[in-house]
């Protein structure tokens, strides 16, 4: 029988448009869904929103909306969301659905029959943005703990959840079961926050309207927690379908964030032990991603729209930078500039260069065609990040297995600088045909292992590689050996480019991005404080040098050449520069020059450049750095 898998996220409130916050979530979610399907198994990935409450009926109102229109449009556009994000949820549940209303007044009915229901009065605080009951003794300097706002006093009839009677079966399960709270930081808060005594929860209200009417007592509506938590079950057939019911219940993960803990961890297990259910096997409580020091909070206004970004970058950088810039349960602090950062040196320099070099190469060195090896270098490193990335995402260490996955991608790279593959093909050694399969199949097997992060890139690998299209790889495609010799790659644009030469273009098509440091046609960006680097930054440079074969000007470019660089590769490098003002074309052909070869290939006036020229500039001059007696083409620069 297939394992089957089921996750949950938090169902959003939408009383306004979600932002990046959100998006963490709701991306780490998908990933480790996604990631479960890879491995063959029968995923259930639920989300939706979580519809009712006061604070939606006051702000319907101050807009003149009923409730349901107000969230109508609100919902559609967090659907449009996650469909830009590429969610890949099977359900997608409305606490305003039909079949949710069911199972909410069953509840309560079952609550009741079970004595764990009770009329009385309920005097306390409360908070209605984070719609929850407070005593006095939990708020901090007299407000909200969880949102810091000030709270409201309450006094109303209501009816109460026998909360407390469940206090010591939560105990045991929690101690019993550790894995039940993750990570342990939020499992040690839970065990506190119930050995402080639990008191019974109010679950009803009578002051407003917009929400699920008891059964058993019309005047009141259904707490909106008690509301929202009993999405998951009804997402997965409670009551009305018993089949998919006893297959994807109880949830493997619930994922949240770190600040409705409680509500998942101790709230809805003692429902569940009232309704006689199974609980779910992990609650894990993710850190907040920040902006600067302070929480994301729709209510302050300081959000950032993920549709902005995707537009800005793509959609894989977004979502790359999610689940690898912050530690899995720990607070992570977003900045664009961290964005641009991993884009550039994760996506475009380490992995977009590692298959443009590769298939160059094997374009070069075997006709496009990739060899048949006799032994292999990397296959022992590629078994190992196989196991790793698995492991981890059991654990739910999702920023780590990506990073597991980049590993062997800088071990490839630094492969090539070992090896040498164009000395290799210069001297006739077959050791050749090794080293060029190693490279491709890392390639392969980091596409497949990428799939439950990345949704363009695995495609774009295979496609280059001449294995057409990544959409059925499973995690068996990660074994050593899936790439058939006699393969011929396709080579195509990069996959990553580099995200300031994009910035440049946008701002004139003529931006010589890739080009010497001479002046050029996009805005320059201050200059940055002197500092250091280590000598292992400095080993990432490969400087080689290189003999201009041909040179032109580019049409439509007054700045900028064309050059045809030999750098005994067979075949020479096209490398656009803009040092158009200070040589002519004809007067470069023949020049020995350094190159930058391992830079990111970028697309400029229609032509692709694969280098940087080094070039020293005064106030009214420039001249190409350049050995003072000749060497080979290719020699490496240290």
């Amino acid at each position: 029988m297939t394992e089957r898998f089921t996750i949950t996220t938090p169902i959003y409130y939408p009383n306004d448009r979600l932002h990046i916050g959100h998006a963490y979530t709701t991306v780490a979610a998908d990933a480790i869904a996604r990631f479960h399907r890879l491995r063959g198994e029968d995923v259930f990935f639920v989300t939706g929103t979580d519809e009712h409450g006061q604070k939606i009926e006051d702000r319907a109102g101050k807009v003149g909306k009923t409730p349901i229109a107000y969230v109508d449009e609100i919902v559609s556009d967090i659907r449009d969301l996650w469909q830009t994000l590429g969610i890949s949820n099977d359900d997608f549940i409305r606490t305003t659905e039909p079949r949710h209303e069911r199972v909410v007044q069953e509840v309560f009915r079952r609550l009741e029959a079970k004595g764990d229901l009770y009329l009385s009065q309920y005097e306390g605080w409360y908070c209605t943005p984070c719609e929850s009951f407070w005593v006095e003794g939990k708020l901090v300097d007299g407000n909200c703990p969880t949102c810091g706002g000030p709270v409201a006093r309450l006094n109303e009839e209501s009816y109460f959840f026998r909360l407390s009677r469940y206090a010591e079966p939560l105990l045991q399960h929690i101690e019993s079961n550790p894995e039940f709270i993750q990570p342990v930081s939020r499992r040690n808060e839970m065990i506190q926050f119930i050995r402080q005594g639990l008191e019974d929860l109010s679950v009803s209200r009578t002051s407003f309207r917009w929400g699920i009417p008891l059964p058993q007592d019309p005047r009141h509506i259904a707490y909106v927690w008690v509301d929202a938590l009993t999405n998951y079950i009804t997402a997965c057939g409670y009551l009305q379908d018993p089949e998919r019911f006893n297959r994807y219940w109880p949830a493997d993960v619930h994922l949240v964030g770190k600040e409705i803990v409680r509500f998942h961890a101790v709230i809805w297990p003692a429902l569940l032990l009232s309704l006689d259910l199974p609980l779910p096997k992990v609650v894990y409580g993710h850190g907040w991603l920040l902006l600067g020091e302070q929480k994301m909070s729709k209510s302050k206004g300081n959000v950032i729209d993920p549709r902005q970004l995707v537009r800005r970058y793509g959609r894989d950088a977004v979502r790359y930078y999610l689940l690898r810039e912050v530690p899995f349960g720990a607070d992570g602090s977003y900045t664009e500039d961290a964005l641009i950062l991993r884009t550039n040196v994760d996506l475009a320099n380490d992995l977009g260069n590692l298959l443009s070099r590769t298939t160059a190469m094997i374009e070069r060195f075997t006709g496009g065609v990739i060899p048949g090896p006799a032994s292999s270098s990397l296959r022992g490193q590629a078994e190992e990040t196989v196991r790793r990335v698995e492991e981890r995402l059991e654990r739910l260490q999702v920023s780590d297995a990506v990073a597991a996955i980049f590993e062997l991608v800088k071990r490839a790279n630094k492969f090539i600088e070992e090896e040498a593959p164009w000395q290799l093909h210069r001297s006739g050694d077959p050791r050749l045909a090794d080293v060029l399969y190693d490279l491709a199949e890392s390639l392969r097997i980091t596409a497949v292992l990428l799939k439950p992060f990345l949704l363009e890139a695995p495609n774009a690998i295979y496609r280059q590689l001449g294995l057409g299209d990544a959409a059925g790889a499973t995690l068996a495609d990660a074994a050593w050996g899936g790439l058939a010799a006699g393969t011929k790659v396709e080579r195509g644009e990069p996959i990553f480019p580099r995200i300031e030469t994009e910035r440049a273009a946008e701002e004139t098509p003529a931006a010589p991005a890739g080009s010497a440091p001479a002046k050029t046609e996009a805005p320059q960006a201050a200059p940055a404080e002197a500092g250091t680097i280590t000598i292992d930054e400095f080993q990432r440079l490969d400087l080689r040098v290189g003999t201009i074969l041909e040179a032109s000007r580019v049409k439509g470019a007054d700045r900028l050449l064309e050059l045809k660089v030999d750098l005994g590769e067979g075949e020479p490098r096209t490398v656009v520069s803009g040092i158009a003002e200070y040589y002519e074309p004809q007067a470069l052909e023949g020049t020995q020059i350094v190159l930058v070869a391992n830079l990111q290939p970028a697309k400029i006036r229609g032509v692709v450049s694969h280098g940087m020229i080094l070039a020293g500039k005064t106030a009214d001059t420039l001249q190409i750095v350049s050995p003072r007696e000749p060497l080979p083409a290719g020699t490496k620069i240290k």
